[in-house]
């Protein structure tokens, strides 16, 4: 099977590196390898992966896949982050986390 690499720039300026399977689920991925993309109110406030609650975004800095989600076809559209349960990886992505309490904010930080 083959993987990819999956960039994490830290809020510091920090960056982590995972291997990632290829159609592995962003989401799911970075709560395996204990990195939440949740805010601190909605950690245990989500819907679980389901592209519901809008909770789990991330901009992505590079490797963006093609939008398969409403959501995500209208974060591409209007400059919001990307849900990470509705991201398949299939080649190397930069990811960036979103400063939010909720949701997060159009700009990126």
């Amino acid at each position: 099977m083959q993987h990819y690499i999956l960039t994490i720039v830290e809020k510091d300026g920090a960056v982590l590196q995972l291997s990632a399977p290829h159609g592995s689920n962003l989401r799911e991925l970075l709560l395996e390898n204990g990195l939440s993309p949740y805010a601190k109110f909605t950690q245990s406030l989500n819907c679980g992966g389901r592209g519901l609650c809008a909770t789990c975004g991330v901009w992505i800095e590079e490797g963006e896949p093609t939008p398969v989600h409403w959501h995500d076809r209208a974060a591409r559209k209007f400059g919001y982050p990307r849900l990470s349960c509705q991201v398949r990886i299939e080649n190397d992505m930069t990811i960036r986390w979103v400063e939010k309490w909720v949701w997060g904010s159009r700009r990126k930080q």
